[in-house]
Parts: C-alpha cells; sequence; structure tokens
C-alpha cells in the first residue's frame, strides 16, 4: 500500500513564517477523510453558502451548484473533473501544498486547476494561512465552469510562464493582478457589488468586510493601477476592485503585458489603501482598523 500524501504547511520559526513547497501531485486520499474531515467540510459549506446569498455573484453560486458540490462529504476530484471538462475542459488535480510560481502558471496555462488534498483542523476554521481543500474546492474551483472565466484562468497562467521569463518585476505586477482579482475580485451585478473572488467567498468575515464595512475602499477595475497596488496578506483587504463583467477580464489579458510591465515598474507603487485621483471610486473608506504598515 502506497504512502498517504504529505499535508505540506508553512514553518513557523523563531525569524517568522517560511513558506514551504511542493511540486508533487497526488491521488486525493478520499477513503482516508476522516469523519472530523467531513463535519469541518460541511460546517464550513453550510455556513458559506448561507452568508454569500445576496452578496456572492449569482454566476458563482449557479457554477457550484451545477458542479453538484454538497455539504454532504467532502466532494470526490474525480467526480467533479467529470461535470468541469465536459463544461470548459478543466481537470483538478491534488497536490500537497503550495506550488512554485513556475510550476503553478504551467498547470493553469495548460487547463489544470491545482487543489489542496487537505482540509484545515477545526481550530483553524475560521482562519489558515495557507490554502487548504475548503479554499480551493469551494472558492475557486467553481467559476472554472464559466466558459468566460475558465478562459480568463487560461490566459492568465499562460501570461504567468511568459512573466517568470521576464523577471521579478512583472511576476510582481502579475501577482497583484491575480490577488485583486481571482483572490479579491468584486463584480457588479444585479444593480450592485457581488463578491467573485476566491478569498472573499470562502471566508465568512471577509465576505461581510468586502460588500458591507465602511472601512475599505471600492474602486473600479483598471489594470495597470492594480498592478501598482500594494495588498494585505495578514487582514482583511483596505481596498476591493470592481469588474463590470468576466469578459472585462478576459479583454484587459488580450494585449501583451512587456509594455504595460515596463510602464509599471518606471511608476511608484500605491499603497493598499490609497485612493487616486484618475480612479473610479465606488466607495471611499474610512480606513477604521487598518494598520498603517505591513503592504506587501
Amino acid at each position: 500500500m502506497s504512502a498517504p500524501p504529505r499535508r505540506v504547511e508553512n514553518l513557523h520559526t523563531d525569524k517568522g513564517k517560511v513558506p514551504v513547497y511542493a511540486t508533487g501531485i497526488v491521488e486525493q486520499p478520499w477513503d482516508d477523510y476522516s469523519a472530523e474531515d467531513h463535519a469541518t467540510w460541511a460546517t464550513l459549506f453550510a455556513r458559506q453558502r448561507e452568508v454569500l446569498v445576496g452578496r456572492a455573484s449569482a454566476q458563482f453560486l449557479q457554477a457550484q451548484d451545477a458542479m453538484g458540490m454538497s455539504p454532504h462529504a467532502i466532494p470526490k476530484y474525480a467526480e467533479l473533473n467529470a461535470v468541469l471538462g465536459e463544461a470548459t475542459g478543466w481537470q483538478l488535480i491534488g497536490v500537497e501544498g503550495l506550488l512554485p510560481e513556475l510550476d503553478f502558471f504551467d498547470h493553469l496555462a495548460n487547463r489544470r486547476f491545482p487543489v489542496t488534498w487537505w482540509i484545515r483542523t477545526p481550530e483553524q476554521i475560521d482562519y489558515i494561512e495557507e490554502p487548504d481543500l475548503f479554499h480551493d474546492l469551494f472558492g475557486h474551483v467553481p467559476l472554472l465552469m464559466n466558459p468566460v472565466f475558465a478562459d480568463y484562468m487560461q490566459a492568465y497562467g499562460q501570461g504567468g510562464v511568459k512573466a517568470h521569463g521576464i523577471g521579478p518585476d512583472a511576476l510582481q505586477a502579475l501577482t497583484r493582478l491575480y490577488w485583486y482579482t481571482v483572490e479579491f475580485g468584486l463584480i457588479r451585478e444585479d444593480g450592485g457589488l457581488r463578491i467573485y473572488g476566491s478569498g472573499i467567498v470562502s471566508s465568512k468575515g471577509e465576505s461581510l468586510h468586502a460588500l458591507e464595512s465602511a472601512a475599505p475602499n471600492r474602486i473600479g477595475f483598471d489594470l495597470e493601477r492594480i498592478m501598482r497596488t500594494r495588498y494585505r496578506i495578514d487582514s482583511y483587504q483596505k481596498t476591493y476592485f470592481v469588474i463590470d463583467s468576466f469578459q472585462q477580464l478576459i479583454d484587459a489579458t488580450a494585449p501583451d503585458f512587456t509594455p504595460i510591465y515596463a510602464r509599471v515598474a518606471g511608476q511608484p507603487s500605491v499603497a493598499a489603501g490609497d485612493v487616486l485621483d484618475t480612479d473610479t471610486v465606488f466607495q471611499r473608506g474610512t480606513g477604521e482598523g487598518w494598520a498603517n504598515d505591513g503592504d506587501v
């Protein structure tokens, strides 16, 4: 009998957190999930679906329903792949934890989405640093059923492979784009703002903060502005960027980014909470509770 896959998490040392990366592709050990694992999935799933009614993009919720996800048990990747492959040609692959950048980009470029095989513990139910099975499956995977968003994710992966060859400045700009769209994006829908970013839809607290708190800025999507903007990894976001549609993301990704990277590298970065005179402002945040340092 083969050994179970590893559970790869960050190391915590006396000098701080050290990210640990793994490149292996693993089979989902579904039969090895404990009753506690399934209960954790059920608790998180039910809680988030309740929170997301009227807050999440209808396209996200419809896609999640179409995949057959439910609170009854951790989904089987193979069953999801049958549905996902028929819809958009994407496939899920099991991984042990964080992937190195180039591996991650290569998977996306080939319509493979890496999903961590393990789920958080009950003690981590409200917050976990690393992307676990719940974040990946509940947060990221449903929108891969949407043909336009699925194409955006592939284009992002292809752009990432290219940016990796260009250098650190290009990678930084592209990482910010992923952060403010795929992870923490908002969309205009049904006459209001809705959530689609996976980091929001998989977090109860951020779901409420992103739409209902007076603290953050909500600003219209602008590619180069986003590529210049720092972000938070240790707290709720200070700024959320709003798209008009998923087609807007595809259109923004169509041009060659090489000259854009050069322009962005020649301009100062923007603090996570700043509002510029050129911004389309849906809400100027109060900034209540913000830390003054710690932007990435």
